[in-house]
């Protein structure tokens, strides 16, 4: 076997980060083994929504399924919201929903997006219960009663718009106590006319704004609402969708950006957008990608990089928000949509990639680090390649979980892996060498938890890697 050096490598913010959501009262959730395979690399974060209404009869069942035969005119019509029910909470627990899902998200590289609808009338039993359910999953970040400024969602008829907000800096005071690993999100309407000054709401949000860790507003630049009760058709009456201009949206978020930081005394917080999409009901498949494209390019051409990430909904959708469409006939497979291919050249871009910083050579064994997919520490080993290969494979001798990255591609090795071919990589992008190459490993946590016994457990995990797996890079057939 070749011996190959080796050289700290630590992965760091991207200008703009990519999350993805996966899961909804739209579509399942779908692991990350088939969004790997069909995307090519890992997010900063997979978006989870679930609700919790603890003091509802039917909790916790899925609203929907609980009453299957009540008439519903509106997704939004039942007593509480149709996501999947948190199933942890005050006399729950963390061996089902989100928490296996959780779990197979972080052990894939990737940092959790947790969206819960929750009943303001909660006690703080119930809150602080939601935190230390949270606390072993790293640096994950908590959407709030999203949308909070809306007026469909189950949370905003149970409250008033203050109490709403209070209920927000509330739960996020109890996170800082017992679970400073999360980082909260508000999302709320922002400016909404270009016209404004003004967020909407912004005497009852002002202080929320102040308090949370990131802000965030939901667009959409096309949204057929009324999915899927009824067909968005030109010239229906009531007219349940809407278009907006890409620079409009833009704008208006940007705009937000600003008041919000004025409402914050001048001090900045990071920007997002935790729902983001055309629906393809409204635009069509290929104005749907068309729009997705231009609204990233906006971001990427923009010299004040004022914005933090955003996250696409969604992977896999039963209407047309989705990377993919839920085949009706078999729920587990999903229908590939032009946006695929766009979102797939977006998240490749160097732009929307974290950055790979490489230290110094090191030996073996070593301590990996795994603060969150912002903050890791790796290796990197340069390849050459005098020809293009016919087999490129690593063999392992331990139980690691590992994600590995090769020519922009990534891929996942579970502890029971012993063999990853690593071909495809060369298959989607042909070489003309001699090629310089890297090869990256990092080293998430396989249970997808971080151990609370360690002093810094709340935000890092460690693996000790005892040496390089076996490279087997051959040129030509084997006979």
């Amino acid at each position: 076997m070749k011996d190959y050096k080796a050289f700290s490598v630590h992965m760091g913010k991207a200008k703009c980060a990519v999350d993805l959501g996966d899961g909804s009262e739209r579509g399942e959730y779908v692991n990350q083994d088939y969004i790997l395979h069909k995307l090519g690399r890992p997010h900063r974060s997979i978006s989870l929504m679930y609700c919790y209404y603890p003091l509802d009869e039917q909790f916790p069942a899925r609203i929907s399924e609980a009453m299957k035969d009540a008439e519903v005119a509106f997704q939004w019509d039942y007593p509480y919201d149709d996501y999947f029910p948190y199933k942890g909470g005050l006399n729950g627990n963390t061996e089902g929903e989100p928490f296996t899902c959780m779990r197979d998200i972080r052990r894939h590289g990737q940092d959790v997006t947790l969206t819960i609808t929750i009943d303001p009338n909660v006690s703080d039993d119930h809150l602080t219960a939601i935190a230390k359910d949270l606390r072993p999953f790293g640096r994950m970040m908590l959407r709030i009663n999203h949308e909070a400024t809306g007026n469909w969602f189950s949370f905003t008829k149970r409250a008033t718009y203050q109490q709403i907000a209070d209920f927000y800096c509330r739960f996020n005071r109890i996170l800082k106590e017992h679970a400073p690993n999360v980082s909260t999100i508000l999302c709320i309407g922002g400016i909404e006319d270009l016209n404004a000054t003004e967020i909407v709401m912004e005497k009852e949000f002002a202080q929320a704004v102040r308090e949370t860790d990131i802000w965030s507003v939901d667009k959409y630049m096309a949204l057929h609402w009324g999915w899927p009760y009824d067909v968005a058709l030109k010239g229906a009456v009531p007219k349940n969708f809407s278009r907006s201009r890409v620079a409009d949206v833009y704008a208006l978020t940007k705009m937000s950006y600003r008041r919000f930081t004025e409402l914050n005394g001048g001090e900045t917080k990071p920007m997002v957008m935790s729902e983001f999409n055309a629906d393809g009901d409204v635009t069509g498949p290929y104005e749907q990608a068309d729009m997705v494209r231009d609204f990233c390019d906006l971001l990427k051409y923009d010299p004040e990089q004022w914005f933090s990430g955003f996250t696409f909904y969604q992977f896999r959708d039963r209407g047309r928000l989705g990377l993919e469409i839920e085949d009706p006939n078999y729920p587990d497979c999903g229908i590939e949509q032009p946006v695929m291919k766009t979102y797939k050249e977006i998240i490749h871009d160097d732009f929307f990639k974290p950055e790979m910083t490489t230290g110094d050579e090191i030996s073996f064994p070593v301590k990996l680090r795994w603060g969150g997919s912002e903050d890791a520490e790796g290796i990197e080993i340069p390849i050459h390649l005098d020809e293009a290969p016919q087999f490129f494979e690593l063999r392992f001798e331990d139980d690691s979980n590992l994600m590995i990255e090769l020519g922009g591609k990534w891929f996942y090795k579970s502890p029971k892996v012993k063999t990853l071919d690593l071909m495809s990589v060369f298959f989607e992008n042909p070489i003309e060498p001699p090629e310089e190459m890297t090869l990256r490993i990092f080293a998430p946590p396989a249970t997808g938890e971080n151990d609370l016994t360690l002093e810094d457990g709340l935000t890092n995990a460690y693996q000790t890697i005892e040496k390089l797996p076996d490279i087997r890079i051959e040129y030509g057939p084997v006979e």
